[in-house]
């Protein structure tokens, strides 16, 4: 294999080996914890904008599964230790040089993920590219930033998902950049899911017969979707209410807080989440950047807080019939110790219905 090289913002160099796509990348590089879930992070659209960097050594060794496929890949590089090219998995379908060679990501192996992540840690968040030869001018990394995330992950127009067994709910999801494991939690708990664009109207999820609305997790500043934020500050109060990840961010957003960018994030599938009133912590699934200020939370109270950074994991809003979380509760691959929020999000929209009759 040919030699290539990660190059980051402060002029730091790793030399390592090229594999998947024949091409060079600028992104924001990031560090993922998860012990597996390869491909769902590849696949989660979450990551757009960003080259993903996994701290588990070995990569690619149950191979490429279709099927387990979160989203759309939208990363924009691929940072590991070590690639596994003979995968054995009997449901693997190819291998991940090949699945990033067709989604057109260039990866690098053979680099010290250890090393990179300390720094990370230490310095924060910073810019970086994939590259062939090491550039003699860094100016474009450095301005290098992750923006028209939202626009560039949601579908283009609505899908229906109907419900596992007898129809009991009818929900809109705003596809922010959505991973399928929410779909699937929601039609496993009979709701008819309908996926519309981040970008629709509130007037036309009010208008459709919609029992709850789920806002969905997706990438970048939340700040910068003011649009969005409009629209869902016209539909909190008024039907059941549900976000997750980015969802959370813009809903809290949209009642007047405040976010902020973290300093290297959460990104795996080992976060602890601290219940405010109660005493139990939860084992969660993150993929953020950026946090809700729990300071400047309007019209609804912190539930949780991150056990390590004390950053805010969660908002109720029980006088708008609304809640969210920063975490994962569908994570997949990862712990499922918070699914039970999807039941609290059915019987929050079953307990208005009974209201209305």
């Amino acid at each position: 294999m040919k030699k290539r090289y990660l190059v980051l913002e402060n002029n730091t160099v790793f030399e390592g080996k090229a594999f998947g796509a024949d091409t060079e990348r600028i992104g924001e590089l990031v560090f993922a914890t998860g012990m597996c879930g390869y491909i769902e992070t590849l696949t989660d659209p979450s990551y757009y904008g960003q080259i993903v960097m996994q701290t588990f050594p070995l990569i690619g060794n149950y191979g490429i599964i279709e099927s387990d496929f979160e989203g759309k890949c939208c990363v924009f590089g691929y940072v590991v230790r070590e690639w596994c090219d003979t995968p054995s998995n009997y449901r693997a379908q190819y291998d991940l040089d090949r699945f990033l060679k067709k989604q057109g990501v260039p990866g690098i192996s053979g680099v010290d993920t250890r090393l990179i992540t300390k720094m990370i840690r230490d310095a924060g968040v910073m810019n970086a590219v994939i590259c062939d030869s090491i550039p003699d001018d860094l100016s474009q990394v450095k301005a290098y930033f992750v923006k028209g995330a939202v626009k560039s992950v949601t579908c283009s127009k609505p899908s229906v998902y109907p419900a596992v067994g007898t129809e009991k709910y009818n929900v809109a999801l705003l596809d922010f950049g959505a991973k399928r494991n929410i779909i699937r939690s929601l039609c496993a708990r009979g709701c008819k899911v309908t996926v519309f664009s981040a970008y629709t109207e509130a007037q036309k999820i009010l208008g459709g017969g919609f029992d709850g609305v789920m806002l969905s997790n997706g990438p970048g500043d939340p700040a910068e979707n003011v649009d969005i934020i409009n629209q869902i500050s016209k539909l909190m109060g008024k039907i059941p209410m549900f976000g997750i990840c980015l969802g959370h961010q813009l809903m809290a957003l949209a009642q007047g807080a405040e976010t902020e960018k973290l300093k290297y994030g959460h990104r795996g599938v080992n976060q602890p989440a601290k219940q405010v009133n109660g005493t139990r912590t939860y084992i969660t699934s993150q993929n953020h950047g950026y946090a809700v200020v729990s300071e400047t939370v309007k019209n609804g109270k912190v539930s949780y807080i991150n056990a390590n950074d004390g950053t805010c994991e969660g908002v109720d809003y029980p006088e708008l019939k609304a809640f969210s979380v920063q975490f994962h509760p569908e994570a997949c691959s990862g712990p499922l110790d918070t699914s039970f929020l999807f039941d609290k999000f059915c019987d929050l929209m079953g307990g208005v219905a009974d209201a209305v009759r």
